[in-house]
Order: C-alpha cells, then structure tokens, then sequence
C-alpha cells in the first residue's frame, strides 16, 4: 500500500507555523558567541554556542542575526555598559524572535541585550578563576619569592612601540643617582585575542635566561578597560604565578586590579611607577648601608672612648704595681744573666775537651782506615803480579805452539822432505786439468827449481767401483 507524502516546502511551512505559534513574543535567553562578522551593509551575523559546564563541550548551537538598524544601537550601548569590545568568546543575554524561512531555515533575531550580564558573568569567571589559581595552590606562589636586593637586570615584556615601554627606559636610564641596569625587551601582544599566547610565549623565553635576570616586568601604557581583558585569563595568571622569578605588573590602569596583578610579586600602576619602584630598591639598599657605615662608626667610637677610659684607669690602678714588677724582674734578670755567663763558661769548657776528645778520635780512626787500605792495597797488587806472571806465561806457551805450527806448515819444510811444487804462469797446479799439453810448467824443489814443458797428460783412471757407484 503506498503512501502519500508531503513536500519539503510544506514540511518547513508546517515548521514555520508551529515555531510561529510557540514564540509569539521575543524570548531572553543565555549564550556564548562563537562566532560574529559584519557585513558592508552594516547587519551583524553571530553563532552562538552553550557548553557543558564540566566538559566544556558545545551541546547547542544556532545562527543569529542583528539586522543593521538594531546593531547601530546594540554595539556602543554594550560596549559602553561593559567596557569591552562586542565578540566573540563572551556570554551574552539577548532578547531574540524565533524565526523560520522555508529557503533559509532556523535562526533567531536578536532585538535587544542586557549588558548587565555579561559584566556579572565578567565578575563570575574572574572570582572562578582567583578560586582554581587559589585551589591549586599557586595564588601566592610568585609573591613567595625573595625579592633581590638590588635589581640589576631586567627583563621586560611588553610591546616595542608602546609609549610605556619608552617611559619605563627612560626612567631608568635618567634615574637621578646614576644607578646602572640591564634591561633587555622580549616583544610581545598587549592587547587582543592574542596577547595572552604572546606574553606567555615572552616568559618562556625569559624562563631560558633565568641565571641572568633579576626580575621580569610587564608594562604597556594605559588603555581602555576592554584593552585589558587579557589580563584576567587563567593561563596567562597561571603562568605568572610559578614564574622562578619575581614579576612586577605596571600595566597602567586606575580600576581594580586584574588577576595578572593580584599573582605577580610586586603591583604597581603605571611603567613609570614600575621604574620607580625599582630605582628605590637601589635607594633603599644605600639609605641601608649609609645607616650600617654610621651605626658602625659610632659603635666603634664608643668602644675607643670607653676602652680609653679604662686604660687610663688601669694605668693609674696598676702603676705602683707595674715599678714593683719590674723592679723584681730586674733583679730576676741580673740573677740571670750571672747564672748564663757561669753556664756559658761551663759549656765551653765541656764543648772544648769534648771536641778534642773527637779530633783524638777522629785521627786514631783515620789512621787504622789508612793501614787498612795500604794492607788491602798490599795483598792486590800480590795478586795482580800473580796472575800477570801466569798470564804471560800461558802467552808465551801459545806463541812457542804457534811458532812450531808455523814452521811445520812453511812450504820449504815440505819440500826438504822430498816434496815438490809445480806452478803454472806463477800459480800452484792443484788439479791436472788445469793442464795442456804444449804448457811450460815450473817445478819446484828444496834446493831449486826446473821448467819443463808439457809432452802428453795422462789422467788417472777411475775404478770400476767408483763407476758402478756412480752408474748405481
């Protein structure tokens, strides 16, 4: 069985009526905006948004619109009321018409609004977050920081063109003492969206110099209230507070205190109160030491005067005293003195037999050291002319052997023997082919010599052993 549906134009015309018949009057309700843009025709376009309190997360959402003639009266009564800037990220309360269009769907037109609230809401966020700083124990934790006595270097935060920055450095380099700091500036936002990411990004990177500075100081000139905004977000004030140095706030405002300044160490209104404050530190600290020199100085005056005082009494209580004293010393020395020139004496007379007694000494030593050398001497050179004499001896017995070997082995020797030599061309023939017939050969005998010429040569043959030997 088929059914019969209806269009999409009807549906939203149904849609349309039925939101029409419910809000018959405008209706005030509670959002954050999310997201605002204007338009060149002047009409004001919003998303707004409600999170969960605990999760933080969106769980409605709808388009809105200020049409151009009601925005003109909205924006400068808020901002006026609030002081500050109508966009996003605040919480509103609107008088809105719920309105439906068959093309353009659900949104809702925003007539009027109520100020009022966002700064009740402004207070309540603010007291929420000194509550959590508070809970999480890190209110106080910057002010519990030892300030340093003399605070030499600074590092500053705050935007090079501000006015305030420039006040801040003159006050310290003109300062009327001629007091010398080091100041160095780390640029950041100090107003805006993204002030808080910008100073945040400042103190890290100071954080990275922590042995180097004194103090950290945050200034800007003044501004309208909504320029301080920035000042009262829980991160930024989180950041402060567990800073590892002290941080002085001269934000330069009149109103109540913004959380930045209820966490840093030290408040103060302006940067040239900044600058002052820390010229009289230096102030300060010298009133200290000029207090210390002159609290020394008549400490000191005192103790001389009252130890003068009691020398002059001690002189004339102990001066009867002191002639008896020395009077007995005297005496005690003269005494002493006879008693050292008898000693004296005595002590020579003993160191003089003394030292003779050692020379007699001495030279009877020296003498039998003497004795016994030369018999030590003695009974060396007995044994050194012993075993030359022996020595040459055995020399002269190798000579002889040599001498008899030598004339045993003498070629004329050999020859006396009935042994003869032939040479050839003055050479010793050993061996017979060295040998040609037709050679003049000289032939030696003990009693002369002969040549001869060389007719035939016969060379001895080997024996049949000697061949099988060799065959074998």
């Amino acid at each position: 069985m088929s059914q019969k549906g209806i269009s999409l134009f009807q549906l939203n015309q149904q849609i349309k009526n039925v939101l029409s018949e419910t809000f018959t009057s405008g209706v005030w309700i509670v959002a954050e905006i999310s997201e605002l843009r204007y338009n060149q025709n002047g009409h004001c376009y919003l998303e707004l948004v409600e999170k969960d309190k605990n999760s933080d997360q969106i769980i409605a959402k709808a388009k809105a619109t200020i049409w151009s003639y009601t925005f003109r009266m909205l924006k400068p009564y808020f901002e006026t009321t609030t002081g500050q800037p109508f966009s996003s990220g605040i919480k509103i309360l609107v008088n809105i018409s719920v309105e439906f269009q068959e093309i353009y769907g659900f949104s809702l037109n925003i007539k009027d609004i109520d100020p009022t609230y966002t700064l009740g809401d402004m207070a309540r966020r603010r007291k929420e977050i000194i509550a959590r700083l508070a809970e999480e124990g890190v209110l106080e934790m910057n002010k519990e920081l030892m300030f340093p006595e003399i605070p030499k270097c600074i590092a500053i935060i705050s935007s090079p063109t501000a006015a305030g920055c420039e006040d801040f450095t003159n006050q310290l380099e003109n300062n009327p003492f001629g007091y010398k700091f080091h100041y160095k500036l780390f640029p950041a936002i100090m107003q805006g969206n993204n002030a808080e990411e910008s100073i945040i990004a400042a103190l890290d990177k100071i954080n990275e110099y922590e042995d180097v500075f004194d103090v950290a100081v945050i200034i800007r000139g003044g501004g309208s209230q909504a320029d301080l905004n920035c000042f009262d977000s829980y991160w930024l004030a989180f950041n402060i507070a567990q800073f590892p140095m002290p941080v002085i706030s001269g934000i330069g405002h009149e109103r109540d205190e913004t959380i930045v300044d209820l966490v840093a160490h030290t408040k103060v209104k302006t940067p040239t109160a900044a600058a002052e404050f820390l010229i009289d530190c230096f102030d300060e600290c010298r009133e200290y030491q000029n207090n210390l020199r002159e609290q020394f100085l008549e400490e000191v005056n005192e103790v001389l005067l009252s130890s003068s005082e009691r020398l002059v009494f001690l002189t004339n209580k102990f001066s009867p005293m002191v002639g008896q004293i020395l009077e007995r010393k005297s005496s005690q020395l003269h005494l002493a003195k006879q008693r050292l020139k008898t000693a004296g004496k005595n002590l020579l007379a003993n160191q003089t037999h003394y030292q003779q007694k050692l020379n007699s000494q001495f030279q009877y030593c020296t003498e039998r050291r003497i004795e016994n050398q030369k018999s030590l001497l003695d009974q060396i050179t007995i044994n050194l002319r012993t075993k030359l004499t022996r020595r040459l001896e055995k020399q002269k017995h190798n000579i002889l052997m040599f001498g008899q070997s030598i004339k045993y082995l003498n070629p004329d020797n050999v020859l006396k023997k009935g042994y003869t030599l032939s040479l050839k061309e003055g050479k010793i023939i050993k061996n017979i082919d060295q040998l040609l017939p037709q050679d003049i050969i000289e032939t030696r005998f003990a009693n002369g010599s002969v040549e001869s010429q060389v007719q035939k040569i016969s060379k001895k043959k080997k024996s049949r052993n000697s061949k099988l030997n060799t065959n074998g």
